[in-house]
């Protein structure tokens, strides 16, 4: 028996006989005579010598490798999308500035998705910020058998198209909700309202307001918030929120600037 043989088997009875791990005492044999190549080679401190034998020690070999996949939370959304919604996301893509090359596609591939493809489509394609493409999938669910009124599918698209600054296509989207008995929440108000102030259109965003004052839902301070700060250059429309806010929120208190900061005179 050759002498790195000897020394290979002192080191893992010891091992069993400290309750020692044998990866942490083989680095202490700094050189041991490789038995094929002869060479002297020294132990990493985190993996075996390539030539350790498992088997012939009784030593049960559990090989940890990674297989090229991404790890995480990116990985977990991505195993959610078939082979067939993929190739749905970049045909879209790729033929969205192409009506009559998107509406065949349309035609011959996306009708063929089975439902979660079609809502793993569609939620793909919020994320990465393609809501005219989102609206398109929306409308291809709607017309299958198995669709249902969904407040959250409404609530998702508005959103993404109220901060993609595209307040005709939201205010589409709007009024087919309401077709379908749908309401809006306060979230959903608070981000019409603040894309209608950012769009320049304050008359729009007062019109959210007045739509909001009728829900069944309970008002809450964030809408108000937002409409006071932006209809500050309007100080008409201003002080009608503000008496709302005032008698609906009474412990609440509203900071209004100097107006010369505004030039508000």
């Amino acid at each position: 028996m050759s002498l790195s043989k000897i020394a290979i088997g002192a080191v893992i009875s010891r091992a069993r006989i400290n309750s020692t791990p044998i990866f942490h005492i083989l680095p202490r044999l700094s050189y041991i005579s490789h038995p094929f190549t002869r060479k002297q080679m020294s132990f990493s401190l985190l993996s075996p010598p390539p030539w350790y034998n498992y088997a012939r020690f009784g030593v049960l070999r559990v090989q940890a490798y990674h297989d090229g996949r991404p790890r995480g939370p990116l990985w977990r959304g991505k195993k959610m999308i078939g082979k067939e919604a993929l190739y749905v996301i970049m045909g879209l893509k790729r033929f969205k500035d192409d009506e009559e090359k998107l509406q065949k596609f349309i035609k011959t591939h996306v009708f063929r998705l089975l439902k979660l493809d079609m809502i793993a489509v569609l939620n793909e394609l919020e994320r990465q910020q393609e809501v005219s493409l989102a609206v398109k999938m929306f409308k291809v669910m709607q017309k299958q058998e198995w669709y249902k009124p969904d407040v959250y599918l409404y609530k998702d698209l508005i959103i993404s198209l109220a901060r993609s600054k595209k307040m005709d296509q939201t205010m589409e989207l709007w009024e087919m909700m309401k077709k379908e008995d749908l309401f809006p929440d306060s979230q959903t108000y608070t981000e019409v309202i603040r894309g209608f102030l950012r769009d320049g259109s304050p008359g729009d965003a007062m019109n959210i307001y007045e739509d909001m004052k009728k829900s069944p839902d309970p008002p809450e301070e964030l809408p108000f918030r937002i409409l006071l700060k932006g209809l500050l250059p309007h100080p008409l429309l201003r002080n009608r929120v503000k008496q709302d806010f005032e008698e609906i929120f009474p412990d609440r208190h509203i900071y209004d600037p100097p107006e010369e900061i505004f030039g508000l005179h």
